[in-house]
């Protein structure tokens, strides 16, 4: 297992994440304990020491059988990880009576890693709102030694990000970031790496593999990337893009099955990261992906001719993001986020953005397709 050195702990370099564990009948909130118990069981043997749940993962049950799973091991023998679901709102007030009760789902004294959950547009400005007391609190456990490092996922933009480390960068050890070859240009993941570059903060990724749909790829591609690489699979081309980069001390996968486990692990035996010709090609592949994807270049022409004063860019951004996924939850928290006179919807239509897009991109009938598409979520 290929390992990463962090302060002074030795992580192993892929982690295992427990928000996708096995479950029974297909509900989410079914935890097949045995599965997941075979699966720790395997991690731990094959070098495996980095575990990551969170208090709303399998529908508040990953903590208490991810707990029970690593409790038939030497606490001195894992690093354990969790979060403060900052997601939800209504538990910005809560962070001791979470934080308590999330030591006693998981069965141990302390934490080894714990993170302020999910900063993004829709809580950036609570989790900044002193009232909470969120980061007195966090700070003093980990004074007190029930939490050994502390620092945050987030899924927001990097403006959300530079206001989240403004304020707290000076003791986050670590960010946690969706971080994938797709995701590099198309969520501006590079951008937010050379972020945290600036704070001194390490990278630990999250999606490598985009929710699994870089695990496969349209057969052009994929017999691109295999006549330079014979014997490597698509997945691992996600993983080795991630072993490229120096910023990176953690790899979390959420594997939802044995199989996926041990494929994972053969990757991480060895490191082989992409040289410049291997680069370019996946770069070429991430084209493919994303063609379709209106060819937005932010220049912001199109907002000094809008009426209703749209940031359009924003709003393409998140288009293009919503109609890739297929739905999912991004788009849909940042547009919540902007008011509605703001919002796709308030578009009228008048075709005076189109008249200066140097793209030449229809931004009115993308406005009214994307309000479609929110609507029918709803």
């Amino acid at each position: 297992m290929v390992t990463r050195e962090f302060q002074d702990m030795k992580l192993s370099a892929l982690g295992f994440g427990a928000m996708r564990l096995p479950v029974l009948d297909g509900d989410n909130a079914k935890i097949d304990v045995e599965a997941t118990e075979k699966m720790v069981d395997y991690a731990m043997e094959q070098g495996i020491n980095y575990y990551d749940t969170a208090w709303g993962y399998h529908e508040g049950n990953s903590e208490t059988v991810m707990g029970k799973a690593l409790s038939r091991y030497p606490r001195d023998s894992f690093y354990l990880a969790t979060k403060f679901p900052g997601y939800d709102l209504s538990n910005m007030p809560k962070v001791e009576e979470i934080f308590e009760k999330q030591l006693e789902k998981c069965g141990v004294e302390y934490f080894d890693f714990y993170l302020v959950h999910n900063v993004c547009e829709m809580n950036i400005d609570a989790y900044l709102d002193e009232k909470y007391g969120i980061d007195t609190y966090l700070t003093k456990q980990k004074e007190n030694g029930r939490i050994r490092h502390l620092g945050f996922s987030a899924h927001g933009s990097c403006e959300v990000m530079r206001r989240f480390l403004e304020k707290y960068g000076d003791h986050m050890e670590f960010c946690q970031i969706q971080l994938n070859y797709l995701d590099w240009s198309f969520q501006d993941a590079e951008g937010k790496v050379k972020l945290l570059e600036e704070y001194g903060i390490p990278v630990w990724v999250m999606e490598p593999l985009r929710g699994g749909r870089l695990a496969k790829l349209p057969k052009k591609d994929e017999a691109r990337l295999t006549e330079l690489r014979p014997d490597e699979k698509v997945p691992a081309w996600a993983f080795r893009f991630i072993q490229t980069l120096p910023q990176v001390k953690m790899v979390l996968s959420g594997m939802s099955d044995f199989e996926q486990l041990q494929e994972n692990i053969k990757t991480f035996e060895t490191e082989k990261p992409l040289n410049e010709r291997e680069m370019q090609e996946l770069l070429l592949v991430v084209k493919d992906l994303l063609d379709g994807s209106l060819p937005c270049t932010a220049c912001k022409y199109c907002t000094s001719h809008c009426p209703m004063g749209l940031d359009i860019p924003t709003l393409i951004s998140m288009y293009n993001e919503h109609c890739f996924t297929g739905g999912g939850f991004l788009a849909p928290m940042v547009i919540a986020t902007i008011p509605e006179e703001k919002r796709p919807t308030a578009c009228v239509g008048c075709r005076s953005c189109e008249k200066v897009c140097p793209q030449g991109i229809r931004i009115s009938e993308a406005m009214k397709d994307f309000a479609g598409r929110l609507q029918g979520d709803q």
